[in-house]
C-alpha cells in the first residue's frame, strides 16, 4: 500500500490534483485553467480535449514537484463537474464536438416539448429530477438532434455520451473501462434513483441508445487501471519528462468516482441524517443527507444518490444555485465595480445596509427552487443615492439569499430542523457572506479548515476501497474546521432581508411578463 492518494478535482474553471496522505493533509497541484466558451447568450461550452489535457497536466505538476510520491501511490480519485456532457469517439476517446456544460440553457426548448414535459412527474419519482436543461438527458438530445452524422453514430456504437467522470475514466484506463459512479449516474435524468440502473422507459423517451452510456458502479469500486501510452502523450504536447512521470502511474487503480457535490457532502462528514453541507463555488449547492431511502421533494428541490459503500446507499436532497462565485466574477469583469473578489467584504461593509437594492442573477435562468430557463438578471430598487457599494453588495447578498431558500425548504420537506451548517469553497473566504448566511438561517456555520472538501472527498472513497482508511467511522477525526459563524441578528431583522429578496423576484418575473412566481 502507498503513501498518498491522488485525488483529481475537474471543475468548471479549473482543473487540480492533490496528494491526500493518512492524516487527511492535501497537497495541490498548479490548477490548470478551463477555458469557458460562450457561443450563443445562455450557451456554454468547454472543450473536451482540454479538460482531459487539464488533468494530465494537473497529474504530472502534481508528481514532478512532489518527488517523494514516486512508487508511493495507493490508487486514484475523481471528482468532477457534472452533468456537463461530453460526446466522443469510442476508437480514440477524442470529443466528436464541445461538451455542453451543466450551466448551459440551449435545450430548453427540449423540455418544453409536449413528448417530455407531460412526463415530468414521472420523471421527479424516478430521477430524482425536475425536467430543466441543466441535466444530461437533454444534452445528450441536443447533440443527436444538431451535430452531424451524431445520431447514426450513436445507434452503430462509434460514440458514448460521459458525463466528465466516464469521460476521464475511458481515457485514463486506455479506453478499457467505460464507468460512471451512481452520483453522476444520478443526474444524468435517465438513471433511476432507487433501482440504481438506468430506466427503460426514460431512455425510450429521450430516444438514447442505452450502449452509448456508461456502466453505473458504486462510488467506492475498482473503475481499472490506468494505462497510458506514450505516443498519445506525446501528441497531446506533453514534455518528455510529463510523459515519462504520467507513465509511472500506470497499473494504479481509480477506486474512488464522485461527482463533485456528494465528494464535498462526504468530505465534510456529513455522514448522518440531517447533516447539511453548501460548497460556495462557480454555482452554490447545499446537500442534505436524507439516509438511505430517497425523498422526493415537493418543493423544486433535487434528490440523488450520494455514495455508495458495502452495499448501502445514501441520498441527499439537494438545491442548486447556478450563480455563486459567477456573481463575483461578473462584478469584476463585466461590470469592473471590482479588480479582484478580496475586494469585496471592504465594499459591502462601507455602507451601513443594502439601501433596498437587490440584485437576481438569474444569468443563465434560475435553479431551484424556482426552475425557469428563461428568467434574466434583474436589479431592482435603485434610487439616484445608489452607487458601486450597493450593487457590490447586492451582488454578495444574493448569494446568501438564495442559499437560505434553499435550507428553507429542505426543512419543510423532511421536517428537519438544521442547526448547523457545514461550507466550503472559494467563496467562503468572504467574512461578510458568512457571516450573513449565519444571521440569515439561524444556524452555526463552520468552515472547513480546508476549501477543498471535493477532492477530499472523494479521495477517502478511494481510500476505503483500498483498505487505505479502515471506516467510514474511522476518518471522522480527519475533518478540521477554519472557523464558525453564529447568528449575530435578531430573526425578525434577518428575515426582512430575505423578504426583500423574494419580492425583488416577484419583480423579475413581472419584468419578464410573467405573473407569478413558481
Amino acid at each position: 500500500m502507498g503513501r498518498y492518494i491522488i485525488t483529481i478535482d475537474q471543475g468548471t474553471t479549473s482543473t487540480k490534483a492533490f496528494l491526500l496522505d493518512e492524516e487527511g493533509n492535501l497537497t495541490a497541484s498548479s490548477p490548470y485553467p478551463i477555458t469557458q466558451h460562450y457561443p450563443e447568450p445562455g450557451y456554454v461550452e468547454h472543450d473536451g480535449q482540454e479538460i482531459y489535457l487539464s488533468v494530465l497536466k494537473c497529474i504530472s505538476d502534481l508528481l514532478l514537484n512532489n518527488p517523494e510520491a514516486a512508487g508511493e501511490i495507493d490508487s486514484v480519485a475523481i471528482t468532477n463537474q457534472r452533468e456537463t456532457t461530453i460526446a466522443f469517439s469510442n476508437e480514440k476517446g477524442k470529443a466528436i464536438c464541445p461538451a455542453i456544460v451543466w450551466q448551459c440553457r440551449r435545450t430548453a426548448d427540449i423540455c418544453r416539448r409536449e413528448t417530455y414535459s407531460s412526463k415530468e412527474r414521472e420523471i421527479l419519482l424516478k430521477t430524482g429530477l425536475k425536467l430543466d436543461p441543466y441535466f444530461s438527458a437533454t444534452k445528450m438530445r441536443w447533440i443527436l438532434e444538431n451535430i452531424p452524422g451524431a445520431e447514426k453514430a450513436a445507434r452503430s456504437g462509434e460514440i458514448s455520451f460521459g458525463t466528465v467522470d466516464g469521460f476521464l475514466v475511458y481515457n485514463l484506463t486506455g479506453r478499457k473501462v467505460f464507468a460512471s459512479d451512481y452520483s453522476n449516474c444520478s443526474r444524468t435524468m435517465l438513471f433511476n434513483i432507487v433501482t440504481l440502473e438506468y430506466d427503460r422507459e426514460l431512455l425510450e423517451l429521450f430516444d438514447i441508445p442505452a450502449g452509448c452510456l456508461a456502466d453505473p458502479r458504486p462510488s467506492c469500486s475498482d473503475f481499472g487501471p490506468i494505462a497510458l501510452k506514450r505516443d498519445e502523450l506525446e501528441d497531446m504536447g506533453l514534455t518528455s519528462q510529463e510523459t515519462e512521470v504520467l507513465l509511472s502511474i500506470n497499473g494504479i487503480h481509480i477506486t474512488g468516482v464522485a461527482g463533485d457535490q456528494a465528494a464535498a457532502l462526504f468530505g465534510q462528514n456529513c455522514f448522518g441524517k440531517g447533516d447539511t453541507k453548501t460548497t460556495y463555488g462557480t454555482g452554490c449547492f447545499t446537500l442534505m443527507n436524507i439516509g438511505e431511502k430517497p425523498v422526493f421533494s415537493e418543493n423544486g428541490l433535487l434528490t440523488s444518490a450520494s455514495w455508495s459503500i458495502d452495499g448501502k446507499t445514501s441520498y441527499a436532497l439537494e438545491g442548486s444555485v447556478f450563480q455563486g462565485g459567477s456573481v463575483i466574477s461578473w462584478l469584476k469583469d463585466e461590470m469592473k465595480l471590482i479588480s479582484k473578489p478580496s475586494e469585496c467584504d471592504e465594499i459591502c461593509r462601507s455602507i451601513d445596509d443594502n439601501g433596498g437594492v437587490y440584485l437576481i442573477p438569474a444569468f443563465t435562468g434560475m435553479g431551484a427552487p424556482y426552475w425557469d430557463p428563461d428568467l434574466r438578471g434583474t436589479l431592482v430598487g435603485l434610487t439616484r443615492g445608489s452607487g458601486r457599494a450597493h450593487i457590490v453588495r447586492a451582488g454578495v447578498e444574493s448569494i446568501a439569499y438564495q442559499v437560505t431558500e434553499l435550507v428553507d425548504l429542505m426543512m419543510s420537506d423532511t421536517g428537519i430542523v438544521s442547526t448547523s451548517m457545514k461550507v466550503d469553497g472559494g467563496v467562503c473566504a468572504s467574512e461578510f457572506l458568512m457571516q450573513l448566511q449565519a444571521d440569515l438561517l439561524g444556524v452555526r456555520i463552520t468552515r472547513a479548515i480546508s476549501d477543498e472538501m471535493t477532492a477530499m472527498g472523494v479521495g477517502l472513497m478511494a481510500g476505503l476501497t483500498t483498505g487505505f482508511y479502515p471506516s467510514v467511522e474511522g476518518i471522522r477525526s480527519l475533518y478540521k474546521g477554519r472557523k464558525e459563524y453564529t447568528p449575530q441578528r435578531a430573526p425578525r431583522e434577518a428575515r426582512e432581508l430575505l423578504k426583500g429578496y423574494k419580492k425583488a423576484v416577484a419583480a423579475s418575473y413581472a419584468a419578464a411578463g410573467k405573473e407569478e412566481v413558481k
